[in-house]
This record gives C-alpha cells, structure tokens and sequence, in this order.
C-alpha cells in the first residue's frame, strides 16, 4: 500500500462528510419553487404564470447576494484552521449584519419596483396582478432569505454542512404544510403561498440564529454589529458580486437567444438548462466542499495539505461529471417525456442533452476549482475570469441567430464557456498565486 492512499481515504472521508449533506440541502432550495408552482398551478394558469414572474424576480435578485454564504464559508474557514474559533464566530456575526443592511434596501426596491419587474418580464394583464401581489409579500421575507444565506455561510466554514440540512429539509415541509393551508384552507391563493414562503423562510432564519447565537455565547463572541467587520465583509463578497452577475449574464443571455430562435428551440432550451441545473447541484456539492476544507487548510498555513486536497476534489470532480454525463444520456428517455411530447421540442433536446453531457467532467472540473479559489478568498481573480469569459461568449452567443444557427450551435457556444472557464481557472490554480496564507487573506 503506498503512502498516499491513507490520504487519499481522509481527504475522501472528508469531503464526502461535507458534499453529501450540502447536496441534499442544495436540492431542497429549489423544491421550495416546485411546491409552490404544484399548489398554485390548480389554481389556474394566470395565477401560476403569476407565480412564474415573481418567482424569476426574486430569484434573480437575491441570488446576486449569493455572496453572503461563499465569502462568510472562506473567511470563517480560514479562522478556524488558524486555530481561533472565537473570531471565526464573529467574523459569521458580521457577515449576518451585512446581510441585514443589504436585506434593508433590497425590500424597499422590491416594495416600489414590483410593477415594474413583472412588465420587464413580460407578464401579461392577467398574470401581472398575482405577479406584483406575490413579489410584494415575498419583499417581507427577503431579510430572512438573506440571513439564511449568511448563516450557511458561517455553518460550512464551521465544518458543519449537517445543520444546513436539517434546517433546509425542515423549512421546505414547513413551507408544503403552510402553503396547502394558507391557499386552500383560508382562500389565501396566490397570496397565500407566499405568505406560506415567508413564514418558512422566517422559521429558518430563526432556526440559524438560534444555532449561530448559541455558538457566539459559547465562543465569547459579541452579538453587537461591528462596523469594521461589516466594512470587511462587504470587501471580501464585492468581487463575488461581479462573478455572479457575470454568470448570471450568461445564462440570460443563452436564453434570450434560445427565444429568438423558435417557441420549440427555447422549450428544447429550458429543458436542457433545468437537467444541466440539477446535475450542477452534484458538482457544486463538493464546490461547498472545497470552500469549506481550503479556507481551513490556508489559515493553518498547511500549503501542501490545500494542494493534496485540491487535487483529490479535482479527482472527485472529473469522476463525478463522467458518471453524470453518461446518466444524462441514458436516462435520457426516461426523464425527456415528462417534460415535453412534442416532437418539435425532443428533436433539437436530444442533440443538445449530448453536447452538455460531453463537458461534464470539464464541468467537474469548474466547480471544484470555483470553489477551491473561493475558499481562498481569490474573488478578484473569479471576478476578472467570469467577467472575460461573459465578454467572450456574448458574441459567439449573439452570432448563433444571425449566422443561421440553431439550438445545437447555441449549445456549442455553452461548451466554450465551460471550457473558458475551466481554462482561467486551471491556469490560476496551476500559478500557485492563489496560496495566501494566515487567518486573515492579505
């Protein structure tokens, strides 16, 4: 037996004691959107198209403070592998604050825009009442929604992706039993789920700072705001804003492609995007992983521990996205049905299906070293990389259409993305200049 399979068993053991349930909270999230579409849509089609609108808008703005989490997991990592637990606590504490200055403005934005959000998205006269009712109760949970964010931030740099699992199971049976209650039982509707939603996210937040509050007490920590911690905090997520808007770019703009392509193209693209999504939860899995493990690794100044991790979740990465592209494929025939019987839409799915179970294992490879670099705090060099890769696949998307292209070539230009990307991220891995150690990332 050679001397690296002992650890090479530990680092396994490792990150699968932390993808595993991040997984399963990742997978949670969604459904909350599943449930409430399944309730609202016997109401009626308005009322789900409504739903449909409002769930976009929301979606889209929160997730641009996706940062809250990835950013609070490497700074909290990289305390605890420093040996200091008590400031690792506080530095979650001052990324919680954060999340509640920022929930603040987000509300009053959503309060007074909500009209005007559902028109951008082309909600039609009928659907647009239910569309502004919901994003205008759905505004009341957004600080909750937030905290959560930072909350599971603080929990994964803990080393702990159990809880997050737990409160995420919990707070989507809460939001199924409320939601069935409130829009059956009182005659809520649409109104109804998402007072449902609010009141679940509300539960969960609640359920975090019990958590987080109990940690601080036990650490020491203080529970008052702490502007230069806040300041800090804000830093360190501002390049993850820029990265995040840049991805989300992307996608909106393969989409707005799709739809100039054809109603069969872009429901052949939806299919695909919603498979590629669910498949990206895997990966991303062992991304919280990575963030979690590098942090760690980096405040102990442990550099050949970060690397020997590095290169195992870049294994488990290229492993994981072989497996899943060839389920993508074979179990093709069983998922495709459910999701459409038009000809005109399984014709193009199937070709583009291949093409995104082809760059699995470079996804793989993405996600990892996304959340490798995250971990170590490196947001400035994830903001440069995704805001070029944007540059570069705009054109190549925008071309599609006016070269005569159809979905397939969309998907081609998909695929260079993923290679971009994969590109900028091996090459920033490979320099090495990403292994900045200590407590606190220079």
């Amino acid at each position: 037996m050679t001397t690296a399979a002992p650890h090479r068993r530990r680092h396994d053991r490792e990150i699968l004691a932390l993808a595993v349930p991040a997984f399963g909270a990742l997978v949670a999230e969604p459904l909350f959107l599943l449930a409430d579409s399944a309730i609202v849509g016997h109401l009626g089609t308005a009322q789900l198209a409504g739903l449909g609108v409002a769930s976009a808008a929301l979606t889209t703005a929160t997730g641009v403070f996706v940062f809250l989490a990835y950013a609070t997991t490497a700074a909290v990592a990289r305390r605890i592998g420093a040996g200091d637990r008590r400031a690792a606590v506080q530095q979650g504490i001052d990324g919680i604050w954060l999340a509640l200055l920022l929930s603040a403005g987000l509300v009053l934005l959503t309060l007074a825009l909500a009209p005007q959000a559902a028109a951008a998205l082309g909600a039609s006269p009928t659907a647009a009442p239910y569309a502004v009712g919901y994003l205008r109760i759905s505004a009341l949970g957004i600080p909750a929604m937030l905290m959560v964010l930072a909350a599971t931030g603080v929990l994964r740099g803990l080393q702990d992706t159990r809880t997050p699992l737990v409160v995420a199971v919990g707070g989507f049976t809460t939001n199924i039993l409320l939601n069935l209650g409130l829009v059956y039982g009182a005659g809520l509707g649409v109104a109804g789920s998402a007072w449902g939603t609010v009141l679940a996210q509300n539960a969960m937040a609640a359920a975090y700072l019990l958590v987080v509050v109990r940690g601080a007490r036990r650490e020491g920590a203080g529970l008052r705001p702490d502007l230069a911690g806040i300041r800090a905090c804000a830093r360190a997520g501002g390049p993850l804003v820029v990265r995040t808007v840049s991805l989300r770019g992307v996608l909106l703009i393969a989409t707005a492609v799709a739809a100039h392509l054809g109603d069969a193209e872009v429901a052949a693209h939806q299919i695909a995007m919603t498979v590629w999504t669910f498949v990206a939860f895997a990966l991303d899995a062992i991304a919280i992983a990575g963030q979690a493990i590098i942090g760690r690794h980096l405040g102990a100044g442990d550099v050949p521990g970060t690397t020997a991790a590095t290169r195992r979740m870049v294994e488990w990465g290229i492993g994981s996205g072989v497996l899943l592209g060839l389920l993508m494929v074979l179990a093709a025939p069983l998922y495709v049905p459910l999701f459409s019987a038009d000809p005109a839409v399984r014709a193009p799915l199937t070709a583009v299906l291949l093409l995104a179970a082809l760059t699995q294992p470079v996804g793989g490879v993405v996600f990892v070293l996304d959340g490798v670099l995250m971990g170590a705090g490196d947001g400035g060099y994830l903001a440069g990389a995704m805001l070029a890769t944007l540059l570069v696949f705009t054109p190549v998307a925008l071309a599609v259409p006016a070269l005569g292209g159809g979905l397939v070539a969309l998907w081609w230009a998909m695929n260079l993305f993923m290679l971009l990307r994969a590109g900028f991220l091996v090459l920033r891995v490979r320099g090495g200049r990403w292994l900045v150690t200590g407590a606190v990332r220079a």
